[in-house]
């Protein structure tokens, strides 16, 4: 599933109000919320985090941690992010009972990747330590054994060449040991809340239960393999299954093509030549010159100067894992300092909130780019409401789903939620979304880092309880049931948007307004091109439109099947 142009919201949002009928989502006829929701972007808090000046002239990285898994509850961590542990869990009111659990996280600590190394590494990247098993084994039925095969990288003392960026026994990038034991703990952390705490959770594994997403990136699923025994660890060793979407039209990841959604980003963030996304880089370039002075990255290289986003992967991964920050290959004495590494966090921070809350085309983009996976939880709520089938066949007694995806999966989601607060999501970074009824109505909690997240915008606020009909009729009004409906009409220009500044360069230009077509068409153009008396078409051929022919059929040599009238357009 390609577009060119997403089936969803391309009319400038910000003027636009989702109005439902909502009385559906419980029997209690206040269970309805509200009936018209804001679906505008709503500014986010202003803090440090999104401060230029604090990110250019600042110290430190906020009390943020860049160094270890291990911190206090509640603090960000970027190599462990805070997530949902029975120490800090926000019991709901006993009133509440919860019936269905979606969590999505991104995938933990690893190696960076490869892209993001430097032409030549100062030391060796060893991960000896663990095994990524690769391989298969028939199933459904059951048939020969196999082996727990996996990789183990080398380099031949016969091949002369070699590798970039790091030497050693990694791939670039995989979930190291490090990140595998984080992965196993989040998968107990949840288990000690889902079935300790509430025993909402099977105490056995429930393929009827519970079920796991991943992304094609295999990340996810070394990430899955542990994160699962932790929660189960019955599993070990055990076939489990781990749901995927083909690449091209994967919803999780997301790895969809919507060139829209990818114009819409660039044409103010990453890549763009916008005054305020050059801002910082200007005002950083000392930083960008001090660092390709030392890593030997190139001052011209385009893709490491259009953000921070590969220094910041280069130098965060290796103080995650306990190694060296980095010195100039041919000075070991001239390294990168800490207090040039927290600048390059911070500028990062800066980046992600820039991108994904602070300016306001954010929601149209990541709603353009991440709205099928929207529309797939919402149908899960309607699902876990009675409301109609789940998003996934086959899957009518699951009550609790888990997604493993990505940094970019999970700015996204926060992005539509609006977030107050918004910051680059860090390893294991998670969002959680409860559904409990009460009296027969329905209410959703969303916690983000195990706490109750706070959204900027005033429907939905502090999401604690709030109903279940105010949530969907937010998301259907951005994203529409089934990710199909338009908000506009695409033969149309983005009035409201040309209006407040945040319409496509494109937008100025006219539209064709007959219905003769779609944007761009000969406004003369008619059906059939306009061939025929009364608008028919083509003589001998249009018309087979018109019956019930079956072309795929064989026929002998009849008249009907000869070049007569156009028909040899159908010989088979």
């Amino acid at each position: 599933m390609r577009f060119s142009q997403s089936p969803v919201l391309f009319a400038s949002l910000s003027s636009l109000h989702s109005s439902l009928a909502l009385s559906s989502y419980g029997s209690n006829a206040t269970c309805s919320g509200n009936a018209t929701v804001d679906l505008s972007w709503h500014a986010p808090a202003q803090t440090n985090v999104n401060s230029l000046s604090s990110a250019i002239n600042g110290t430190g990285v906020y009390g943020f941690i860049f160094n270890s898994s291990q911190g206090p509850l509640n603090t960000y961590n970027w190599c462990n992010m805070p997530h949902v542990n029975k120490e800090a869990y926000p019991r709901a009111d006993s009133s509440y009972k919860l019936q269905y659990v979606e969590v999505i996280h991104r995938h933990h600590k690893r190696t960076p990747y490869a892209a993001n190394t430097f032409p030549r590494e100062q030391y060796a990247w060893y991960c000896s330590d663990e095994g990524l098993l690769y391989g298969g084994k028939p199933v459904n039925p059951a048939g020969n054994l196999s082996a727990d095969t996996y990789w183990t990288v080398y380099t031949s003392p016969s091949n002369p060449l070699v590798p970039t960026g790091f030497n050693g026994t990694c791939q670039f990038p995989q979930i190291t040991r490090g990140g595998l034991d984080d992965s196993h703990q989040h998968g107990a952390d949840l288990k000690g809340v889902y079935h300790d705490l509430l025993h909402f959770l099977p105490s056995s594994y429930d393929a009827k239960a519970v079920s796991y997403r991943v992304t094609n990136n295999v990340i996810t699923s070394q990430v899955a393999s542990m994160l699962t025994v932790g929660m189960w660890p019955t599993l070990s060793k055990k076939d489990t299954p781990l749901l995927i979407q083909p690449a091209s039209i994967d919803s999780l990841e997301p790895a969809y093509t919507c060139s829209a959604g990818s114009a819409l980003f660039s044409s103010y963030g990453v890549g763009s030549t916008k005054a305020a996304w050059q801002a910082h880089l200007t005002a950083s370039a000392p930083l960008f010159s001090r660092l390709d002075a030392l890593s030997g990255i190139s001052p011209n290289s385009t893709d490491w100067h259009k953000s921070y986003d590969h220094y910041f992967d280069n130098l965060s991964a290796r103080l995650c894992h306990d190694k060296a920050l980095p010195c100039n290959i041919n000075n070991t004495a001239d390294c990168v300092s800490q207090a040039e590494a927290s600048e390059v966090f911070r500028l990062g921070e800066y980046e992600y909130s820039f991108i994904y809350r602070d300016s306001p085309q954010s929601l149209q983009a990541s709603t353009a780019s991440y709205g099928i996976w929207i529309a797939e939880l919402a149908q899960n709520f309607r699902h876990a409401a009675g409301l109609g089938l789940p998003a996934i066949t086959g899957s009518d007694s699951v009550k609790y789903r888990h997604n493993v995806a990505h940094d970019g999966s999970i700015s996204r989601l926060l992005s539509i939620l609006q977030l107050e607060k918004m910051v680059w999501p860090g390893m294991g970074s998670e969002v959680v979304f409860e559904l409990y009824t009460k009296e027969k109505c329905f209410f959703v909690r969303v916690l983000w880092g195990g706490q109750i997240l706070k959204s900027s915008h005033p429907a939905l606020g502090l999401m604690d309880m709030v109903p279940l009909g105010t949530l969907l009729a937010y998301f259907d009004g951005l994203v529409g049931v089934g990710a199909m409906t338009r908000t506009h009409k695409v033969t149309d220009r983005d009035h409201v948007g040309l209006a407040n500044g945040t319409a496509a360069a494109e937008e100025h230009l006219p539209r064709y307004f007959g219905k003769a077509g779609r944007s761009g068409d000969d406004p003369a153009g008619t059906k059939k091109q306009g061939n025929g008396k009364g608008n028919w078409g083509k003589d001998g051929m249009s018309e087979l439109e018109d019956y019930d022919y079956n072309p795929a059929k064989p026929r002998r040599r009849t008249n009907s099947m000869s070049s007569a009238a156009g028909h040899n357009l159908f010989k088979s």
